[in-house]
């Protein structure tokens, strides 16, 4: 006797949720298989990205590597991770002080980061400092400052960890960029320049170092949702459509334990390039290579209304 049509759709739901949760499993336990042992590097890990990223891998038994600008919060995070974990699966992680800001001391970061076990695994560069200004304020000093820890900051350690990599002819380079690195948006100059220079380093060293087993992978995401309430703003006039749909899709964002995830799920499916984004920004970077016109006309319009230029992210 046949299965009655109205219960082949129920039933195919079921055996397709099945089917995922058993991929997800597998997935989960791969991941701790993967980064076990491996020597992780992860900049800005006191941020609330870094932290949850450091969490992730650390109860998978990676061999941490902590970067920060801050001693006190380097050995906050240190005391969380290492409080609740099993020493006989985790490995005590190791800290490092780091400013990109500082360009002058990355040689001794690096020569620091290298004697910690003579050699690194994976390289996860999230640092990134953010500006919402015109144009004609932006100082020069600004520029260089916002270039140096988006751009010249993560090139530099990357440039300085590459020599071991190639010499044992494996490794993992995970940039976490922004969007902006792909899609400039106003008041996002300086920003949006730096990140779509670390976009085209990264882009270009992924090609050069292919044949030594190194893989270079991008993240390019919205703004990162710290979960804070959302801002009320007070509007005199009400935006034009265009520019009231754009708004009502900016208080989206990226959470912290899900870009985190995203990094793991990178590096165990070795994803050369991943895009955090919802549907506005995607669409706008295919009308940034079919229709720019249209685009730089909408971005134009966004810029002349006060409410969308505060909230634009």
């Amino acid at each position: 006797m046949g299965l009655p049509s109205v219960m082949v759709l129920p039933l195919l739901t079921v055996v397709a949720a099945g089917v995922y949760y058993i991929y997800n499993e597998v997935i989960q336990f791969m991941s701790k298989s993967l980064v076990r042992n491996k020597v992780v590097v992860i900049t800005d890990a006191v941020s609330r990205v870094g932290t949850e990223c450091s969490q992730l891998f650390h109860k998978a038994g990676a061999r941490l590597i902590l970067c920060g600008t801050s001693w006190d919060k380097l050995e906050s995070l240190f005391d969380l991770l290492t409080n609740e974990a099993d020493p006989s699966e985790t490995f005590a992680p190791k800290m490092v002080i780091l400013d990109f800001s500082d360009m002058d001391s990355m040689e001794d970061v690096v020569t620091e980061v290298m004697e910690c076990y003579g050699y690194v695994d994976i390289l996860i560069c999230n640092s990134s400092m953010k500006l919402k200004a015109p144009v004609q304020s932006v100082s020069l000093e600004m520029d260089r400052s916002i270039m140096d820890i988006n751009y010249f900051g993560p090139s530099t350690l990357t440039k300085g960890i590459l020599p071991a990599m190639i010499s044992r002819r494996s490794g993992h380079i995970v940039l976490l960029n922004s969007i902006q690195g792909r899609l400039a948006v106003p008041f996002r100059s300086s920003y949006a320049a730096s990140k779509h220079a670390v976009q085209a380093f990264f882009d270009c060293l992924r090609a050069e170092v292919e044949e030594y087993g190194i893989i270079v992978s991008t993240i390019s995401h919205t703004f990162i949702n710290n979960l804070d309430p959302p801002l009320v703003v007070e509007v005199t006039q009400k935006p034009n459509a265009v520019v009231e749909y754009i708004q009502s899709h900016l208080t989206h964002g990226v959470k912290p334990s899900a870009l985190a995830n995203e990094i793991v799920q990178t590096v165990n499916r070795k994803r050369k390039e991943v895009l955090l984004a919802h549907p506005i920004p995607r669409v706008a970077l295919y009308i940034r290579s079919l229709f720019p016109p249209f685009l730089f006309a909408v971005l134009a319009a966004g810029a002349k209304d006060s409410v969308l230029a505060e909230q634009i992210q």
